[in-house]
Formats: C-alpha cells, sequence, structure tokens
C-alpha cells in the first residue's frame, strides 16, 4: 500500500470546528518535540465491538487516516491500515507514521474512518479461517461503518498515551464500536515494560508469528548523521507481528531518495569535461607532424570539442534539477538524466523486539547500470567494444594499434607523472629549505622523502611502452626516419640488456630529420637517477666536514657519480643551500626533460584509439561513462563489470574501476 497525500471531501466533516486565531490574525500551534531524524508521531490501532450492518455477516475491517491540518478545514487523506478478515475485535499490523519533516502540531486533527470491505484485495491479514464462496459477493467495494477523531495533543497527553474512541455513524448518534489508538516508541525496553497481546484477542490467528533474533546490537544514540545528510523525501511505513511469547514486534521500514543520485553524476561529468579539456591541449602540444598525422590529429580535436559540449550541455541540465532526486523507470530514456543511477532506494529497516537489543537492517537497491538512452539495437557494451577491438586491429596500415591494456598503461603512466612531478619539485624545494637552515636531521629527512619520490618517479618509465611510443611518434614527424619500423610490445615485457649509460648529457627535443638514436631515451631518462645520486652525495659531504655525520656514508658510494661530485669543490664553512641549488635545479631540469618527452609519447598512444573511428570511439566513450556514473552514483551499488542490453553481470566492484580506465 502506498502512502498518498491527495485533497478529499471525506464524509462527516461537519465534525472539524474552525481553528482559532490569536488577536494579531496569525494561528500559534504547538509542535511535538521529538528525536531529530526520527519520525514525529507513530500510532497503531485496533477496534472492538464492530457492529455488522447486516446480522451474521464477519466483517473485513480496514481504516483510513485522514489529516485536517490546524488552519485548514479541508481533509487530507493520508493512509490507511491492511484489510483483517473475519473479525469484529481487529487488530490491525500496519500502524500509522509521520516522517520528522511532516507539519504535523499538537492542534492537528486526526480522523479514523472504518469501513467494511466487501471486494477484498490482496494486502490481506486473515485472523480467522473463513468459509470458500461458490457463488462471488453480490456486492462490490465498501460500506462506512462508523469514524471517530481526536487532536494529537490529547494522544500525546493522554494516559499511558492511548485513547479508546467510540466510533459513530455519519449522523454522529449511534455507536458501533470502539477503537483505540496507542503510540509507538520504537527503542530499546526495560524488563516488565513488553507490550502483551490481550487475552480476549489470542483466539485470533495471524498468518505471520515471528521470532526475533538481533544480530548486531544498535545503539539509539547512534543516528548515523552522515548518512541521514544523504537522505531525502523519506517515506515511512510501520508495523507489528505477535512473536511467539504473546508480546508485540514492531518494525518500521524507511524509504528515501539519495542526494547522491544527482551529486555524484555531476561531479563525474565535471572531472570528465576537465579531463577531455587536459588531453586535448596535451594533442595540442604534440608539436609538428606530417600531413596524415596532423589532419589525423584535427579531425579528433574536432570531435573531442564536440563531446565537451555535449558533456557541458548535460551538465547544465541535471543543474536545473531541484526537486526529487530520485530517477524512475519512466525517466530511464531521458538524455538529461543518462547519468543518474535508475531506481535508486535507500532502505532502513529498524526492528524492535521485547527484551532484545533493537536493530538495523540496510538494503540498497538501485537498477542495473545501462544506457538506455542510446539505445540496444547494435548489442550492449561488451559486445560493442569487443567489435570495436576487433576492427581496430585490422586497420594497422592507417593506424598503430595498441591493445587496451597499452591504453590503459599509458593513461596509468600519465597519471603517475602528473602526481609525481609537483611531489619532487615541493620535496626538492623543501630540501633547499632545510639547507638553508642547516639543520641537520631536517636536511636527511627532506632528502629521503626526496629519494622515495624520485625512485617512484624513474621506475614509473621502466616500461618498454614509453621506448615503443618515442619510437612511433618520430615516425610521425615530418622526415622521421628509423633503422627499424617501431612495434608496440606488451606493457609487461621485459627490456634487453643494456650497455652502461654514457655520461650524463642532455637534448633539447626528438631529432626530426635524422636517424633517431634509440639510446637516447636511455640517457635522459637516466639523467634523473644520476642527479638524485649527485645530491645525496653532496648531502653527505656536508653533513660530513662540518662534523654532524654520525657514520661513514662509504655503502652509497657506489650508487655516486664521482664525475658531478667532485666537480663541486666544498668547504666547510660554505652555504649549504649554495652548494644544493644547482644540483636541485639539475634534477628539475632532467625530470622536466622527461616529463616533456614520455607526455608527448605516450599522448600520441591516445590519439591512435580516438583516431579510428571517431564517431564509433566517443560514442563509446560516453557509453561507458554512463554506465559508470550509475554504477558509482549508488552508495553501495552493485557489483557491475559490464552491461548488456540492461543486464548486469556481477563481478568485483574494482573492476569497474580498472575496466572504465583500462577503455
Amino acid at each position: 500500500m502506498e502512502i498518498k497525500e491527495e485533497g478529499t471531501s471525506e464524509e462527516g466533516q461537519h465534525f472539524l470546528p474552525a481553528p482559532q486565531a490569536n488577536d494579531t490574525g496569525d494561528f500559534q500551534f504547538t509542535s511535538i518535540q521529538k528525536t531529530p531524524d526520527e519520525p514525529q508521531l507513530e500510532f497503531i490501532l485496533a477496534c472492538k465491538d464492530l457492529v455488522a450492518p447486516v446480522r451474521d455477516r464477519k466483517l473485513n475491517t480496514l481504516v483510513q487516516i485522514a489529516v485536517v491540518h490546524p488552519a485548514e478545514q479541508s481533509l487530507t487523506r493520508y493512509s490507511c491500515t491492511e484489510i483483517v478478515e473475519g473479525t469484529r475485535d481487529p487488530l490491525f499490523l500496519t500502524g500509522v507514521t509521520f516522517p520528522s519533516e511532516y507539519p504535523i502540531y499538537e492542534e492537528t486533527k486526526i480522523k479514523l474512518t472504518v469501513y467494511d470491505v466487501k471486494d477484498k484485495s490482496h494486502d490481506t491479514v486473515r485472523t480467522s479461517v473463513l468459509p470458500e464462496h461458490k457463488d462471488p459477493l453480490p456486492e462490490v467495494g465498501r460500506s462506512f461503518l462508523g469514524y471517530a477523531s481526536f487532536k494529537v495533543g490529547e494522544l500525546l497527553k493522554s494516559k499511558e498515551q492511548v485513547l479508546a474512541l467510540s466510533l459513530r455513524t455519519s449522523d454522529g448518534g449511534k455507536v458501533v464500536g470502539t477503537i483505540e489508538v496507542s503510540v509507538v516508541k520504537m527503542g530499546e525496553i526495560e524488563d516488565g515494560e513488553a507490550d502483551h497481546i490481550t487475552t480476549d484477542v489470542q483466539g485470533q490467528k495471524c498468518a505471520l508469528v515471528c521470532e526475533c533474533t538481533a544480530p548486531e546490537s544498535v545503539s539509539r544514540k547512534d543516528n548515523l548523521p552522515f548518512l541521514n545528510a544523504v537522505l531525502k523525501n523519506p517515506v515511512y511505513k510501520l508495523y507489528r507481528f505477535p512473536t511467539s511469547d504473546n508480546k508485540w514486534m514492531r518494525i518500521r521500514e524507511q524509504m528515501s531518495e539519495s542526494i547522491l543520485s544527482f551529486h555524484i553524476p555531476k561531479e563525474l561529468i565535471s572531472l570528465q569535461i576537465k579531463e577531455d579539456l587536459c588531453r586535448n591541449q596535451e594533442l595540442k602540444e604534440l608539436g609538428e607532424l606530417s600531413p596524415h598525422w596532423d589532419n589525423l590529429r584535427k579531425n579528433v580535436l574536432t570531435h573531442c570539442d564536440q563531446m565537451v559540449n555535449m558533456y557541458q550541455d548535460i551538465l547544465t541540465e541535471l543543474s536545473k534539477e531541484t526537486g526529487s532526486s530520485f530517477k524512475s523507470s519512466s525517466s530511464k530514456g531521458e538524455k538529461s538524466l543518462e547519468f543518474v543511477p535508475v531506481n535508486l532506494h535507500l532502505q532502513r529497516m529498524h526492528v524492535h523486539s521485547p527484551h532484545l537489543k533493537d536493530a538495523l537492517y540496510d538494503v540498497i537497491t538501485v537498477g542495473a547500470p545501462a544506457a538506455h538512452f542510446q539505445g540496444f539495437k547494435n548489442g550492449g557494451l561488451r559486445k560493442l567494444l569487443h567489435r570495436f577491438e576487433t576492427e581496430r586491429r585490422n586497420t594497422e596500415y592507417q593506424f598503430i594499434y595498441y591493445s587496451p591494456e597499452n591504453t590503459a598503461k599509458a593513461k596509468e603512466v600519465l597519471s603517475n607523472i602528473n602526481q609525481l612531478q609537483p611531489l619532487i619539485a615541493t620535496h626538492a624545494d623543501l630540501l633547499l629549505n632545510s639547507a638553508s637552515q642547516r639543520s641537520p636531521d631536517s636536511l636527511k629527512n627532506s632528502l629521503k622523502m626526496l629519494s622515495e619520490k624520485t625512485e617512484l618517479f624513474v621506475h614509473a618509465f621502466k616500461d618498454q611502452l614509453v621506448r615503443s611510443a618515442l619510437l612511433a611518434l618520430y615516425t610521425a614527424r615530418p622526415g622521421g626516419v628509423l633503422k627499424k619500423p617501431p612495434s608496440p610490445k606488451n606493457s609487461t615485457e621485459e627490456s634487453s640488456s643494456q650497455d652502461p649509460p654514457p655520461p650524463m648529457r642532455r637534448q633539447d627535443s626528438i631529432p626530426h630529420h635524422s636517424d633517431y638514436d634509440e639510446e637516447e631515451w636511455d640517457r635522459v631518462w637516466a639523467n634523473v637517477g644520476k642527479s638524485l645520486n649527485c645530491i645525496i652525495a653532496m648531502v653527505d659531504k656536508l653533513i660530513e666536514r662540518d662534523g654532524f655525520s654520525e657514520g661513514s656514508s662509504s655503502s652509497k658510494d657506489g650508487e655516486k657519480d664521482p664525475s658531478l661530485v667532485d666537480s663541486t669543490i666544498t668547504h666547510p664553512k660554505e652555504d649549504w643551500y649554495e652548494q644544493l641549488y644547482p644540483l636541485v635545479l639539475t634534477l628539475k631540469d632532467c625530470m622536466g626533460e622527461v616529463v616533456h618527452r614520455a607526455k608527448q609519447s605516450l599522448t600520441f598512444v591516445l590519439l591512435q584509439e580516438l583516431a579510428y573511428s571517431l564517431p564509433q570511439c566517443l560514442m563509446l566513450t560516453l557509453r561507458r561513462d554512463v554506465v559508470f556514473s550509475q554504477a558509482v552514483g549508488a552508495p553501495h551499488p552493485p557489483e557491475p563489470s559490464a552491461v548488456m542490453g540492461g543486464q548486469m553481470v556481477p563481478s568485483l566492484r574494482t573492476e569497474v574501476f580498472l575496466w572504465y580506465f583500462s577503455l
């Protein structure tokens, strides 16, 4: 059954008196004291001694709850109970709950209308065994039995917060039974406080008799503020069930929307726009290319700019959404919402049972991530990707084919470059700052951090992919000639044994009009490590000559470059900063040369992926981004590794990220 709020004219509305205003004409209402993020009011219902309109008829009872707000005269239908069959003393298992944001006050009036339902729905709880009807009932629908009303303040201030109200007919005369309203307080109970099922209803049979065990105790003070911060528009339902020891187990269900449904996709789209703009700039900085590759680059940039504009339009449309944070199935085909997860519900079940700790059960449901707007005429994402890779392998005469693994490796190396280069520069500046202060301990610590980050930087370029990418880029330069053609190798291949690198020297750029020296990259790459060794040797000498050394540093001599260390003459009283500054500057220059060459070569690798079948490649990128956004947009999404035609294949969630960055 759904909780609905709709204006309606109800029978018996005349019993509601007009609200009283103060002298200024303003209405003053008393708020209900409540716990934050908890429902303001919850109560359960039971009827006794109902009078049937027809003699010997067994009633099928339902109670409809309506609310009249203090400043209004019209009724608002709020909710209803389940149907209880075959008894004149029904105990309703479905309760009534008013969420924290609902405008309810002590002056608010609640009307309870009892009906005898003749057209029974499937939402039925049988309390006795009814004989089967061979013939259908001649009447359908429901008949009015009686109504009662009360103010919220009367219920809260009553003894034990229980009201017994007389049910009266529409003219307010005849009494047709009694309805009992009892406030429910979800929380742990003390011994002797458990509600017992009264003896006069023990003969009624209920379809559900439960044994409850709490898997984990829940403190009432643990209100999970971080979770509550992302919940929106909660809907509550309250139930109670008899246990085997004639006590009540109470259950509150909460279903909420998540503000992350729109927030995470918007953040992802913003990051994707920044990434695409950065990639476009790197493509422009590739330098001079041969006419064939230059035309391809221009074509790629044109299409990528169109993609950026499309993503910006989608982000603009998402930013306009200010209402509900829920995307229903009926909206899954809307282009402006295709990045938002479908049918995302955050559900919490609070179970309160006598003599046991309260327990919380959290369930998150979400539709399978899929690009519904793109359609599935040609298959899902996995099938399209497989076809795309197969066709790419057959076009090597025009493009250089790099496997998805190599493309992912290129993105990983570029990411490492962007992270490590500023870190190394920062630690180098900290080293110079320690040198200017002549602090041996600080100098050693700064040197240790600089060494660790530089070693990670050097290790990032050991992959054979960088070498092959440099060769491929050289062939794309005007007049580039190779002694042997380049061929991309697997990122796991080891480079062959190399001769010891010659003395450190630098070259401004890759040569364009001469035979490419394949060992040039090795020399440029090795210069970073040599520059670091020079700094290490200089720090050791400075500390030793000033009498701060705690031991011999001979164990590191094998890693030093004597030609560079010996070229610097130091004296005990010379400034440490002046001695280290040229070496740090050399390290930064060598690192900048490596970054420049590596970025260009790996950007050329990514150009190959985009250059082939531009419209198809970019549409696959869009499809992948949509599926990834839907998967990550849920707080705890399902475990997809791929989506085909809207059907999800379970896998580890980490594979979603690996799969995303591998494309």
